[in-house]
């Protein structure tokens, strides 16, 4: 294990660890939801966080995450009374958050293209000390929130009508989800990027769901994913000297491409294995037409 011995290897692997842990738990939300691109909205507003980081000489991992909140509060208040106009004022948000980051970041003495593409796509060397322990509280607040609250976010996830009449409180539990989503997304830059985080948030969720039927089967499975190529990819970009979050990403849409030809016979052989239960059940009743015995109409 050559690549343990670099101090830096070590934080990105503990960085792409949580990542690939929180990204999932709060992607299978957002999969149920039919909001799969929120991650990338999030990303698009976080980035004037990140910008802002810079003009201001503080922590862009800390201001990304403040910015990223109140974008992702608007969001939901935006979907919930946006109505017709919703999708504009959704466009605009997005389109101005990138804007704003970049803006602000050019303007800044410390910004440079650098700084900029490893912000956007992800890089093992910029993650510090620093960084690790900001991932660290970030990470335990995600999980903290979609553990703990598993029943009640499911409950809105599958139904929000159902889960208001017996007495939850939607409202707030969608904008904790919101939030919940935008901690993620700032979670996650430093290692997979702000471009390419909703991935990481919605392919090892569809990718689990080819072979899985519960929910919490999905989850568990989703979060093994997500483990399982945030830690591949990044010992792959170590060796390769490739983009640390293109390589996670491909290697989820791998993954998922796997599982989905491998859904196919599974479901057949499940097909299978109902048809000859229920055969055995018509066998195993007395009087059906298949026991051989007289039925009497």
């Amino acid at each position: 294990m050559e690549f343990l011995q670099d101090p830096f290897m070590q934080r990105a692997l503990l960085a792409a660890v949580l990542v690939g842990v929180t990204a999932p738990a709060v992607g299978i939300h957002l999969v149920q939801r039919r909001q799969a691109l929120m991650g990338d909205g999030i990303g698009h507003v976080a980035m004037t966080g990140v910008g802002l980081g810079f003009l201001l000489s503080s922590n862009p991992v800390w201001m990304a995450t403040a910015v990223a909140v109140v974008g992702s509060v608007a969001m939901e208040l935006i979907r919930a009374y946006g109505r017709t106009r919703g999708d504009i004022a959704l466009a605009m948000l997005f389109y101005g958050g990138m804007a704003g980051g970049v803006m602000l970041m050019n303007l800044s003495d410390t910004g440079s293209n650098a700084n900029l593409a490893s912000y956007l796509f992800g890089s093992l060397s910029t993650v510090s000390e620093e960084d690790i322990t900001t991932i660290c509280l970030l990470a335990g607040f995600v999980l903290l929130v979609t553990v703990g609250l598993r029943r009640q976010l499911f409950a809105i996830s599958q139904d929000e009508e159902f889960a208001r009449v017996t007495g939850l409180p939607v409202r707030a539990l969608n904008l904790l989800v919101a939030v919940t989503a935008a901690v993620t997304v700032t979670v996650a830059m430093r290692v997979v990027g702000l471009l390419l985080v909703s991935a990481l948030m919605v392919v090892p969720v569809a990718a689990a769901q080819q072979i899985t039927r519960s929910f919490a089967v999905t989850f568990v499975l989703a979060v093994a994913i997500g483990v399982g190529v945030t830690g591949s990819g990044t010992v792959a970009s170590y060796y390769q000297d490739v983009p640390p979050g293109a390589t996670i990403v491909l290697l989820a849409i791998v993954v998922f491409v796997a599982l989905t030809l491998l859904a196919a016979p599974l479901a057949r052989r499940r097909a299978r294995v109902q048809v000859d239960t229920a055969a055995e059940c018509d066998l195993a009743v007395p009087g059906s037409r298949r026991s051989g015995e007289d039925v009497t109409v």
